[in-house]
């Protein structure tokens, strides 16, 4: 996960409170793009599964870097 942050493609990452789900806040164009990049990342052999890819509308705050 450090490239894709630094490369500004994740945005947001962090567990959610009493699971092993992580969830991910990225900036992509469409779902494609997401499975594309997420693809290309070691995590995703045996260490990341995507289960969901759902649009978010951020109405107040930035996540600007």
């Amino acid at each position: 996960m450090d490239a894709p942050y630094a490369e500004g493609f994740v945005a947001l990452v962090g567990p959610l409170v009493g699971s092993r789900v992580v969830l991910l806040i990225v900036g992509a164009g469409d779902a494609d793009e997401i499975e594309r990049r997420l693809a290309d990342d070691p995590w995703t052999d045996g260490m990341l599964e995507t289960t969901r890819i759902a649009p978010w509308t951020l109405r107040l705050g930035s996540v600007d870097r």
